[in-house]
């Protein structure tokens, strides 16, 4: 089995709470004690410092130090020694390319499918787990050499899920559109809707949805399902992924 473990948070900010207020307790359990500090990548938003230091006094009240790998002169060597990652949200697209630039991927997914040290994401930091940002819902403000991603988990998955308002007038296309048209582009994997407040952790080969709100599945060619929090998603799994070792 896989050593993997892996936090993957829908958002960092759920209405009417602080920054990871909503999933904190999630983060105690999953970092647990052994480990004392995080390795945060801030490469989705501009103000890298700022993100930093918003990063820091969560995981210190947490009771974890951490270090920002832009802080860093070496960010490979920062991979190499880290106990834990955490990327956090922002821009997908900026995200991506900032791993790239910098020779993170291929460090990143030895660390986590290899070493099995904990990975964390929340919005584009799960987007950047999956196989690729194909589904994600940011805007290419910058051109990523590819639009593969870290591939810890064989399925794409759409932080901020958001089910359609019948109330409303807006007559764009909803988010289950537009996943449906992904899926009619030929051998593209499941997606997992997760809604604000909903999280999927993987351990080795068992993966659980947590949080309080719910996920929606998109499989190709299939109606798409609901899903509640404690569901088991180890199926997801299983899927043959060329991108895993």
């Amino acid at each position: 089995g896989s050593p993997r473990r892996l936090l993957l948070i829908s958002n960092s900010t759920l209405h009417g709470g602080g920054y990871l207020g909503h999933c904190q307790q999630h983060i105690q359990s999953f970092l647990g004690q052994k480990v004392k500090r995080v390795l945060f990548i801030p490469y989705a938003l501009h103000d890298r410092d700022a993100y930093a230091r918003t990063a820091r006094e969560k995981f210190e009240s947490l009771g974890y130090g951490l270090d920002s790998i832009h802080e860093s002169c070496d960010p490979v060597e920062a991979i190499r020694k880290s106990e834990a990652i955490f990327i956090g949200g922002g821009n997908t697209f900026r995200l991506l390319k900032a791993l790239y630039d910098n020779s993170l991927i291929h460090e990143i997914r030895k660390r986590v499918l290899e070493d099995g040290i904990p990975y964390m994401g929340s919005s584009a930091g799960t987007n950047v787990a999956t196989i690729s940002i194909n589904t994600t819902n940011d805007m290419p403000i910058v051109y990523p050499p590819s639009l593969q991603a870290l591939g810890l988990v064989p399925f794409n998955i759409n932080p901020h899920y958001l089910d359609p308002d019948i109330k409303r007038t807006h007559m764009g296309e909803t988010r289950e559109e537009r996943i449906r048209q992904y899926h009619e582009e030929p051998n593209t994997p499941p997606v997992l809707g997760l809604r604000e407040g909903t999280m999927l952790l993987v351990e080795g080969d068992k993966a659980t949805l947590q949080g309080v709100t719910g996920a929606r599945l998109f499989l190709r060619g299939k109606k798409p399902t609901e899903h509640e929090p404690g569901t088991d998603f180890s199926f997801l799994l299983t899927d043959s992924n060329p991108l895993n070792p």
